[in-house]
């Protein structure tokens, strides 16, 4: 088999007049893509008939970049598209953090290439004037996978070293308050007349640039398509440009061809006293530079440290000396940890203990909501998910993954007095429940053939009947054409049943395209497991013999 390749491509603001020479021959390269929809459709023009082209929408990256890595696996030529620079909020750092868990190595594993495009500060400073002519910094406003406070400690840092600001994802339909307190802090260091643009959709059909004051910039409309650039202390708007000196004025007579300084006089201390030098004690001025003692004391404190955290992981484990080892003042990067409970697959009873935990583990930072599937799906922002789990498992509950992962949802026996399925359900979730598939998939259980619980109308249907199985696939549960799965078998033996399902999920897991749900895989295929899709008939509305 060749060797896969991945090509991480930034293509830019979106217009193919700013896509990188290197963008449009790795895209030329590639067999199959994928990317956001909205992405896609910004380079359709192009992509060849016979490039395979996988689209996902917003939230769906993690599925994206392990379909990715798998496709490249197989040794095709892969491309996953990011607007403006993949390694800039792209995809870049998500395949490397997928291709790290899998233990890739760039001699052994398949072949990464990260190419470069035009970041959306640069596009959208362009577009202002020069407003990013002195340092500046990158902050993301979306909190949801970086905890707000996090966020608002590097506000304040970028306000109070005076960096200008170019703020990403800051406000969406749901997230509206963020974009206000980060113009709160940077009111704290910067006068309500700082220059601010806003940019929306640049270099695309649709481009917006408004140039406001800080004071004025949230009366303006600002959504997830706006990069907000907010200028420092010096920025200046002159004939409706940002314009943020470098500082030649200190030393340079801008409007005079003849210059004060000659160019051998520039760079003498005298004539930049704002700089940190590094002059003789003699002439009474203090080394500015640690002395060499010190960093001496320092270099031998660290390899101290080193020593002795070596020590005490061989006497107590690894887990052990770091938890000795760190300081209690450090900072612990907290995760939003995100997960469902259950107290099992055919039990839908919880005890007041149980909840009892529940609520204090949830506390008043995370967030609790009872699904249709009889879970709590829980949201938690947490330095330690694993002591989470093992508090929750102590206790008797259930705890599975969420998003696209398979969740096994049975009724419950007649309150346990239909016993005889049971165990197949609880083996069909200790093998199957919580695996990752390419779209969020559900498995209904129903114990008698009554099947009053409704598993026929998952993505697959179980039902114990006379001490046999029968098998439903494929069902739509909403929409327009929304249907119950097809019937594909009667009479499973029991023992065969288990073995069935994880060869259909394997079948769906190993061909199955991202984001494509497993009815819409089962008509694609044609064929799974012996069993061969039908189309379902389409419903004819017929004139009632009443006339009404």
């Amino acid at each position: 088999m060749k060797r896969g390749k991945l090509l991480l491509i930034g293509f830019g603001p979106g217009s193919e007049a700013h896509l990188t020479m290197r963008a449009r021959t790795a895209i030329e390269e590639c067999e199959v893509i994928l990317g956001y929809t909205t992405y896609v459709d910004l380079i359709r023009g192009l992509l060849r008939d016979e490039q395979v082209v996988m689209q996902a929408g917003m939230t769906e990256e993690v599925g994206r970049a392990q379909e990715a890595v798998r496709q490249a696996e197989l040794g095709k030529v892969v491309g996953v598209i990011s607007s403006g620079d993949a390694g800039v909020y792209g995809m870049a750092g998500l395949v490397y953090e997928v291709l790290m868990e899998k233990g890739w190595t760039e001699a052994d594993g398949v072949e990464v290439e990260v190419v470069p495009g035009i970041s959306a500060i640069n596009s959208c400073a362009s577009l202002l004037g020069a407003p990013i002519m002195h340092d500046a910094c990158t902050i993301s406003l979306s909190d949801h996978l970086t905890p707000w406070e996090l966020i608002a400690k590097r506000i304040d840092a970028a306000g109070s070293a005076d960096f200008v600001v170019a703020l990403y994802n800051p406000k969406s339909g749901r997230r509206t308050r963020q974009i206000e307190e980060a113009q709160r802090i940077l009111l704290q260091y910067r006068s309500p007349d700082t220059p601010v643009g806003l940019i929306k959709s640049a270099y695309r059909d649709r481009q917006s640039v408004v140039v406001t004051t800080l004071a004025d910039m949230l009366n303006h409309d600002i959504g997830m398509l706006t990069t907000v650039i907010i200028g420092n202390n010096s920025t200046r708007l002159y004939d409706g440009k940002m314009i943020t000196p470098r500082g030649y004025q200190r030393k340079y007579t801008l409007g005079s061809e003849k210059q004060t300084l000659a160019p051998h006089q520039r760079l003498r201390e005298e004539n930049e006293p704002w700089a940190l030098h590094s002059v003789d004690e003699q002439q009474g001025t203090v080394e500015a530079r640690p002395a060499p003692e010190q960093k001496r004391e320092q270099v031998e404190s660290l390899s101290a440290r080193a020593l002795a955290d070596e020590a005490l992981g061989c006497l107590y484990g690894a887990q052990e000396s770091i938890a000795v080892a760190s300081s209690p003042s450090s900072f612990v990067q907290e995760q939003i940890f995100e997960f469902a409970v259950s107290p099992g697959v055919a039990n839908k009873k919880l005890s007041a203990a149980q909840m009892m935990l529940l609520a204090g583990i949830v506390g008043e930072r995370g967030s609790m909501d009872y699904t249709p599937d009889h879970q709590f799906r829980i949201s938690l922002p947490t330095a330690n998910p694993d002591e989470v789990v093992s508090r929750l498992r102590e206790a008797g509950l259930l705890v599975l993954p969420v998003g696209n992962v398979i969740t096994v949802k049975a009724c419950d026996f007649c309150d346990g007095e239909k016993t005889d399925s049971i165990p197949y359900a609880d083996e069909i979730q200790a093998l199957l429940g919580g695996i990752d598939v390419p779209k969020e998939m559900k498995i209904g259980f129903n114990g008698c053939g009554m099947a009053c619980y409704g598993a026929v109308k998952e993505d697959i249907g179980i039902v114990f009947r006379q001490g046999k199985f029968d098998l439903f696939l494929g069902a739509k549960t909403v929409g327009r054409t929304a249907h119950a799965g097809q019937p594909v078998a009667e009479g499973i033996e029991p023992v065969e049943i288990v073995g069935l399902l994880e060869r259909i999920i394997a079948a769906y897991r190993e061909h199955g395209h991202p984001n494509e749900r497993f009815h819409k895989f089962f008509k694609r295929i044609k064929q799974i497991e012996g069993f061969t899709y039908e189309e379902v008939p389409v419903p004819v509305l017929a004139e009632a013999a009443c006339g009404e």
